[in-house]
Order: structure tokens, then sequence, then C-alpha cells
């Protein structure tokens, strides 16, 4: 059993590891996200950090690398010992992810590989570790691409209402994943944070025929907080042998950080 949490910290990896989308940036300078990750009867299976800085080391190409590190933790580590890590690099100025590396170690199987964009081309080359010599160029289809839980977190400069949708282009390892998010409503959350009333958005295959975990009925859904700072407070990933939850655990921002003082202040903000 213990291999599932396993896998449900390997579908968080691929959300969590393409930086932000070109307006409205979900990810800023100096930000830094801590997630607890559960998996059905599994509590603190895992952990997910996440951390934004900007870079400027190439002249007039400020860039911003997102850098993000998933681990087991507890039980889970002991029985089956799980690292990877993740950094993208986002061009501030055009808002496009130009490149993302990753990596991941379980046990002693290790796996990696690196994604370069053209948009000049549309095209991407993706290069698995194990076949450097290799590289396989994918097609970009139609819109700039992200991550699943990068495109997510862009939805903070959104302003969806119930009902409302807003499509997304997605890449998941090396497959592009054309997404439809939905608003579907409103809910309060408890986080170790405090209470935060919130949007629940859901992304959906609207208008291609599902395919990888959407085609095995998997559902995916983020929970964005309506108070100023719109912290994604909770992300979860429901798969037909249980739920994997990643909470908001711990908040480092490059201003005030978004801690409700108390339990009424939390609710009464948002809608």
């Amino acid at each position: 059993m213990i291999a599932r949490p396993i896998f449900v910290l390997g579908v968080f990896v691929l959300l969590f590891t393409v930086p932000p989308a070109a307006a409205g940036l979900p990810l800023r300078d100096g930000e830094k996200l801590t997630y607890r990750v559960s998996w059905a009867i599994v509590p603190g299976a895992g952990e997910i950090k996440i951390a934004g800085q900007h870079d400027t080391t190439v002249p007039g190409a400020p860039r911003l690398i997102a850098t993000t590190t998933t681990a087991t933790r507890r039980l889970a580590r002991m029985l089956m010992p799980f690292d990877a890590e993740a950094k993208s690099v986002f061009d501030l100025q055009t808002g496009r992810l130009l490149s993302l590396q990753e990596s991941s170690v379980q046990k002693e199987k290790k796996s990696a590989h690196t994604v370069a964009f053209d948009y000049s081309s549309r095209q991407a080359t993706y290069v698995a570790g194990n076949e450097p010599d290799k590289p396989r160029v994918l097609p970009i289809p139609g819109g700039d691409p992200t991550d699943l839980m990068m495109g997510l977190l862009q939805t903070r400069s959104w302003d969806l209402k119930p009902g409302e949708k807003r499509d997304a282009l997605i890449l998941f390892d090396d497959d592009f994943y054309e997404l439809t998010i939905h608003m579907a409503r409103y809910e309060d959350v408890h986080t170790p944070l405090g209470i935060f009333k919130t949007v629940v958005l859901e992304p959906r295959m609207d208008k291609t025929a599902p395919k990888g975990m959407f085609k095995r009925g998997s559902s995916v859904r983020i929970w964005i907080a309506q108070d100023r700072h719109r912290l994604p407070v909770k992300f979860e990933v429901e798969f037909k042998i249980g739920t994997g939850t990643a909470t908001l655990s711990a908040y480092e921002g490059p201003s005030v950080a978004p801690v409700p003082a108390t339990t009424a202040d939390a609710k009464s903000s948002g809608p």
C-alpha cells in the first residue's frame, strides 16, 4: 500500500514543476509555499516546497526561476524513499516558459528529463536523461504551455464566477493537454494557516478526447483563497484507488504573508 503515496507524489511532481505563464504571474520573486501531502489513510506521506526567484544574470533578459522539491516523509519515507526536484526558467518579458528540467529518485531508480521551448518554430525539444543523444521534437499546439499546477496557479489573477470557464494548454511530461478550467463553487477550507474562503476550480478535457489520467477517470481540483493574496491553499488529485491531497502548511511572501489573524477574519475575506 505504501507504493500508492509514491504514485500520488509522482503526480504532484508533474503538477508542481513548470513556471507561471504570461499575465498575472502565479509565483512571485521571493515567494515560498510548503504543502503537506496526504494519501487516503496515510497522513503526512510527503511534502512539497515551491520557491520563485528572479534571475538577472543574463543581461537584458530577466527571468524567473521556479524550483520545486518533493519528498516522502515519516513512515512513507522509511518504506519507500522518494525525492524529486524541478527547475523551470521563465521569461519575465514575454511571460513564456523557456526551459525546464526534472529529476527524481525512488530507492535506486533515477529518472530525469529536460524540455526547451522554441516559440518561433512552435516546437519543444524533449531530452530524456537516459537517452541524451536522442532528443525528441514535440509540436506545440496553439497557446502558451504551462504545467497543470502552474496553469491553475495562474488563475490567481483570474476573476471567474461560478459556471464560468477558461482554456489552458498543459504539458504533462512529454504530452500536451488542451484543458478547460471551470469555476465550480465557493467553499471554506481548513488549513494549518487558518480557514480560507475559496473558489474551487476544476480542469476538464472538454475540447478533445480524454487521455492519460483523465481517461482513467481521475480528476483534479484547486482551492484559491479569495482574499487579496489569492493563495492556492489546497490541491487534490482523485484516482479510482484513492485521493491525494496537498494542503498549504507554510507560506513566505515578498510582502506580508496572508495568514489570517482569526478564523473570523479568514472567513470574511473574499466574496
